[in-house]
């Protein structure tokens, strides 16, 4: 259904007119660095353009008081000295001329993005905008935003629309508390927000951005806060924090629409935030969004103070938007302690309110104040200083690369070896005709008498042409059906022939009745994570077995806190999902399983299929590797108490060797 972008060049008319080096950093070239960004890399002329329209004041006046956008009204014919004292009178705000006129697109640029994804003119989207608008409140500007404009956004969806379940990701590196302030006792609103805190020690400098704020009355446990105590957070941190406290959130919120105040003031090199996560990361984050809702997430700009990492970082959130593979993260997968107990006391204090935490550990852990920060607003960088040099050379050469996927983007590939079988793709999706040569096949099939007869020949000789067309770059992802007597031996060669293809380590999740191959027992560039076996076992840190989840929350629970946490650990080169023999799942869940694991790999899965199973299911992760979202699971069931134990267990043997897997800080 496609992307939009939704921008207007008026949006730049507003800047500062006086000296404040406070407010000097959010500047009109905000906008433009990432619009120019876009353009060069060839994904707005993807995108559905659509001009901001101006909200009306009815619109505003959803969540902001009348008397307040008459004030903002106002300041059009106000002079320069009048502006700055009525400037004054708020937190880190000026005004301008043009602000009523900017700050009315801004909001009219996520309603009219939210319109779009609702009504199915497009899946998703993002409004490219300024002034931003998470600080705002109902009756004050604050912190350099003006109107409110994600929660209008979400006022306007549930009026307009009828939603009943909302959920905002502030990833923004500052406490958005103005959209906590009006939904914090409102249950259709799960608000999510991380940013920078340090005990309370950086701005807003609010009692009520530490974990323990949840929300009240009728809105307790939807408000979601995830204070960072110290700087320098990067990948790991921020992966983990979606791994082990959002996304299972979400999952039992199972919401309508997805909102993302999308600041990238988090990025590695911005001034305010001094974080290290670097963009690639927000790919990843947007492709964890994007399981939800049905796919429908409408991102709207909030900060992002410096101007290459904040054009690369909205360049990688379009592109994932777009459908394109998230490219592999760089750096060690390893949270820092400090993250760690940061999610394990928003953990704690939600708990009470949420089925999928409570059968976890979520003990509250002590934190002692950070001294990795001074009090108040960071310094600015100095361009002589360590933290900016390698900030510079880590955006420098992310800056040098060229484009990651050419525009239009790789596409999956489907290889079924019955002629007959006609199946519904999308239209970017091939369904292969090419096979590998006779000789080349047959040499693979002399280890495993199950491949000899003709018609296992056919399916070894597709696998083998869709895997070398993967490794070599020339497909995305790929599908492949195979004999049910055969299944075994054609993940062997699968394997077999990865490894020996360029594979530097690959990632095996096989399901129902497939063994662990005995010849690749001690080959460390394999992990094997079996999801059917009677128990759990960990054999060895790269051999894992797991009984199949029996409910939906278990199912989700195993995917959260094992097999992704696996995945970003051991960073492969390539996922194998193998759906073999009685692996027992359905539709929408294998659909999940194979969405979510293309993150880890750069979007390279190959999903290995009996015959018997398609075509229905191969449609279905056909749709997902192209980068549609997969089905809904149905309703949320909390994980049994068996199905919690074998993950607790697993978690314990393994989360000294994969540190993904770890939710609490080590005690010592």
């Amino acid at each position: 259904m496609g992307t939009a972008l939704v921008y207007h060049e008026d949006m730049t008319a507003t800047r500062l007119l006086w000296d404040d080096p406070e407010c000097e950093i959010e500047r009109p070239e905000r906008l433009t660095a990432a619009l120019d960004r876009l353009r060069k890399c060839g994904l707005e002329q993807r995108c559905l353009r659509l001009s901001a329209r101006e909200a009306s004041e009815e619109e505003l006046g959803l969540v902001h008081s009348p008397d307040y956008v008459s004030l903002v009204r106002e300041t059009q014919v106000l002079g320069k000295e009048e502006l700055q004292a009525l400037s004054g009178q708020f937190d880190a705000i000026y005004f301008h001329p043009s602000t009523f006129h900017c700050a009315r697109l801004a909001v009219g640029a996520a309603l009219q993005l939210v319109d779009a994804v609702l009504t199915g003119v497009v899946q998703n989207g993002l409004a490219l905008v300024r002034p931003p608008g998470h600080h705002s409140q109902r009756a004050a500007a604050n912190g350099f935003c003006v109107f409110n404009n994600v929660a209008i956004a979400a006022a306007h969806a549930k009026q307009k629309h009828g939603l009943h379940r909302i959920l905002i990701v502030d990833w923004d590196v500052h406490h958005g508390q103005g959209i906590q302030y009006l939904f914090e006792d409102d249950p259709s609103v799960l608000y999510f927000s991380w940013h920078r805190y340090e005990h309370g020690r950086f701005w807003p400098f609010l009692r009520e951005s530490d974990a323990d704020a949840v929300g009240r009355g009728q809105g307790l446990g939807f408000t979601v806060n995830l204070p960072w105590n110290q700087v320098g957070m990067g990948n790991a941190d921020y992966v983990a924090a979606f791994l082990h406290l959002l996304l299972p959130l979400a999952f039992e919120f199972d919401p309508e629409l997805v909102l993302v105040s999308a600041g990238f003031d988090s990025a590695i090199g911005d001034p305010e935030g001094q974080m290290q996560a670097t963009p690639e990361c927000f790919a990843h984050l947007t492709q964890l969004l994007q399981v939800l809702a049905g796919g429908r997430v409408c991102a709207v700009l909030e900060g992002g103070y410096h101007l290459e990492s904040l054009a690369e970082s909205v360049c990688m959130t379009v592109r994932t938007l777009l459908g394109d593979p998230a490219p592999p993260l760089s750096g060690p997968m390893v949270p820092c302690q400090s993250a760690l107990e940061s999610i394990q006391s928003a953990c704690a204090a939600q708990a009470p309110h949420w089925k999928s935490l409570q059968l976890q550990d979520v003990t509250p852990v002590p934190t002692s104040p950070s001294t990795h920060s001074p009090e108040g607003r960071p310094p600015p960088l100095l361009p002589g200083g360590p933290v900016c040099k390698t900030a510079a050379s880590a955006l420098s050469s992310l800056l040098d690369q060229p484009c990651l996927y050419p525009a239009p983007p790789l596409c999956p590939a489907v290889a079924l070896t019955a002629p007959d079988i006609t199946l519904v793709l999308p239209p970017d999706v091939t369904q292969q005709e090419g096979s590998a040569l006779n000789e080349e096949t047959e040499a693979w099939a002399r280890a495993h008498e199950s491949l000899a007869q003709d018609e296992t020949l056919t399916a070894l000789g597709k696998l083998l042409y869709l895997l070398d067309g993967m490794l070599d770059g020339q497909v995305s992802s790929g599908i492949v059906a195979t004999p049910p007597s055969a299944a075994a031996a054609t993940l062997d060669v699968a394997i077999q022939r990865g490894l020996s293809h360029g594979a530097q380590r690959l990632l095996c999740v096989a399901l129902g009745q497939l063994d662990w191959p005995p010849d690749l027992a001690h080959d460390g560039r394999i992990l094997w994570l079996n999801i059917r076996g009677k128990e759990a076992a960990a054999l060895s840190m790269f051999q894992v077995s797991t009984p199949l989840p029996v409910v939906t929350g278990g199912f989700l629970s195993c995917i959260l806190g094992l097999v992704l946490p696996l995945a970003y650990g051991f960073q492969p080169d390539l996922v194998l999902v193998a759906l073999g023999p009685a692996h027992g799942l359905q539709g929408p869940h294998a659909a999940l399983l194979t969405s979510m694991l293309r993150g880890p790999a750069g979007g390279r899965v190959l999903a290995l299929l009996e015959e018997d199973s398609t075509p229905q299911l191969a449609g279905i992760l056909a749709r997902v590797l192209h980068g549609e979202a997969p089905p809904s699971l149905g309703p949320y069931s909390v994980a049994s108490p068996e199905d919690a134990q074998a993950l607790r267990y697993l978690r314990g043997q393994l989360e000294r060797q994969w540190k993904m897997l770890q939710c609490r800080p080590q005690t010592r």
